[in-house]
């Protein structure tokens, strides 16, 4: 009975550890995914291009749709979500204020500071993915944003050649 007991407990630790270092992923995850779409609202702004303008709210858009994707699924663990950020998040905040970077308002600029902000979000996903404690469908979940945010990178590479 008392060796059942300490199991028990052992487990409930080890299982609020796993729990713990997910919830802080996630968080660092939603942090850089907040940057995205306000840096995706600040480039519509510095654009003249009104089908590049669309692209951009679209691309606001798909992050905050991602970013409830994941406080879904930090609530699911009985967790709330962190409304600072996390540590993937605060190791480097990537998204730049566009008035320092983009001195006009040309599209070229606009998209490199893109470029680097989803540069930046593809690192901390991938380094997401390589924690243990995730589970399966937390992992789907995050690779299939990943994979999105990619291909926002290749269009918008198409797009400075364009």
């Amino acid at each position: 009975m008392f060796l059942r007991t300490l199991l028990k407990q052992k487990l409930k630790k080890t299982m609020e550890h796993s729990n713990s270092i997910t919830v802080s992923t996630l968080n660092g995850l939603i942090a850089i995914l907040e940057d995205g779409k306000l840096g995706y609202v600040n480039a519509a702004e510095n654009v003249e291009d009104t089908r590049l303008k669309a692209d951009f709210l679209k691309y606001s858009r798909e992050r905050a749709q991602f970013v409830t994707e994941l406080q879904n699924e930090i609530n699911s663990l009985g967790k709330s979500t962190d409304e600072g950020s996390g540590p993937l998040g605060a190791i480097h905040r990537a998204w730049i204020d566009f008035k320092s970077m983009v001195t006009s308002n040309d599209s070229e600029s606009v998209i490199n500071a893109c470029l680097t902000g989803e540069e930046a979000a593809v690192e901390k996903y991938k380094l997401a993915l390589k924690q243990e404690q995730l589970n399966g469908d937390l992992r789907t979940i995050i690779a299939k944003q990943l994979a999105h945010i990619e291909g926002v990178m290749v269009t918008l590479k198409m797009e400075k050649i364009a």
